[in-house]
Formats: structure tokens, C-alpha cells, sequence
């Protein structure tokens, strides 16, 4: 339980300040989809390109975060709540920091994903749904996991015998089996370059 007597201690530089010294905006394009969508290969690729027009990035990819920050955690519904929450803290200090943030996770309820939104400012979450077909993953299943979770070695395993919820209003949709990754990024920087993340 928090204590009472937690203060926040404001800062003197601003997010503002730090957006302003680095020449463009910060977010969370929080990319959402099946195990085997595509969702790290994706936020890796176009972070690699943000870097190279000056962008300053981090990307915080599910497997990665759970080697370390979230290494208690299992894949129960409430660990998966808390998992999504964390992560969603540090990404909002990402924002805070000025930094465009790249975060690659199955989340795969739609209210874990919303309580990030709320989170942050209005135009600062951008859910893209990397859409692909559980069939599609389940061919792909770059982890043999799909093949564990059908064996009935893993349990509470996306699309196999846990949910996912699609986002039914995200504001953006790759659809990583119909387009190659170079489309799919391309479509991600141009939404990005539309809507004016990439400058102040």
C-alpha cells in the first residue's frame, strides 16, 4: 500500500522543454496484435528508420521487459493487468522524457490497453493493431509456442484458449499478412509524418 506521505517533486525542465530540444514530439505507438504478428519485427524496423531522420527512440518489447522489470510476472489475467500497467508508467516517463516510444506487446484486453491511454495525454497513445490471422501466427510461430500451447504445454496462451480483443477503434491497422514490412512501415512513418510527431 502507498504511503500518505509520497510527494511528487516537480521538475524545472518541462517535457515541453526536452520535446523542443530534441525537434519533435513523443508518444507511445503501442503496437497490439497475436503472438507472431509481427509486433517487434515491426517496432524494431521502424524505429530503425526514426533513428536515421533524427528521431530520438526506445522501443520496449514484451519478452525483453519480462527478463527484467516484469520477471515476476506470469500470464495470468491479473499479471497480464500488471504487466501492461507498468509498462505503461515507464512509457509515460519516456513521454515526459521526450522520447518516441515503441512498445511491442500482445496486451491483449482492450480496458489494460485503454488505462494506458488514459495515462498520458490526449495525442500521446497510438494504438496500431498489427492484424494478422491466428492462422497466419500459428504457420509463422517463430517461438514454437503456438505448437506448445496446442500440446497443451502452455496454458492461458493468446488466441489458443486465453482472448484477445481486437481494438475496435485504433488509429492505425497493419495488416502484417497482407503487407510486406516494408509497407507496413512506411504506412506507420506516414501516419507519423501526417499527424506532426516528427517535429514540434
Amino acid at each position: 500500500m502507498r504511503s500518505n506521505h509520497i510527494v511528487w517533486h516537480p521538475a524545472h525542465i518541462t517535457k515541453e522543454d526536452r520535446r523542443r530540444l530534441n525537434g519533435h514530439k513523443s508518444a507511445i505507438l503501442w503496437f497490439t496484435g497475436f503472438s507472431g504478428a509481427g509486433k517487434s519485427t515491426l517496432s524494431v524496423a521502424v524505429e530503425k528508420e526514426l533513428h536515421h531522420r533524427g528521431i530520438r527512440t526506445y522501443v520496449l518489447d514484451g519478452d525483453n521487459i519480462r527478463h527484467g522489470l516484469n520477471r515476476n510476472l506470469g500470464f495470468s489475467a491479473e499479471d497480464r493487468q500488471e504487466n501492461i500497467r507498468r509498462i505503461g508508467e515507464v512509457s509515460k516517463l519516456f513521454i515526459d522524457a521526450g522520447i518516441m516510444t515503441l512498445t511491442a506487446f500482445i496486451s491483449p484486453y482492450r480496458k489494460d490497453r485503454e488505462m494506458v491511454r488514459r495515462l498520458v495525454g490526449p495525442d500521446e497513445f497510438v494504438e496500431i493493431y498489427v492484424k494478422c490471422s491466428l492462422e497466419e501466427c500459428e504457420k509463422r510461430d517463430p517461438k514454437g509456442l503456438y505448437k506448445k500451447a496446442r500440446k497443451g504445454e502452455i496454458k492461458g496462451f493468446t488466441g489458443i484458449d486465453a482472448p484477445y480483443e481486437a481494438p475496435i477503434n485504433p488509429e492505425l491497422i497493419v495488416e502484417t499478412d497482407k503487407e510486406s514490412l516494408q509497407q507496413s512501415v512506411a504506412k506507420v512513418l506516414y501516419f507519423l509524418e501526417e499527424k506532426g510527431y516528427l517535429n514540434v
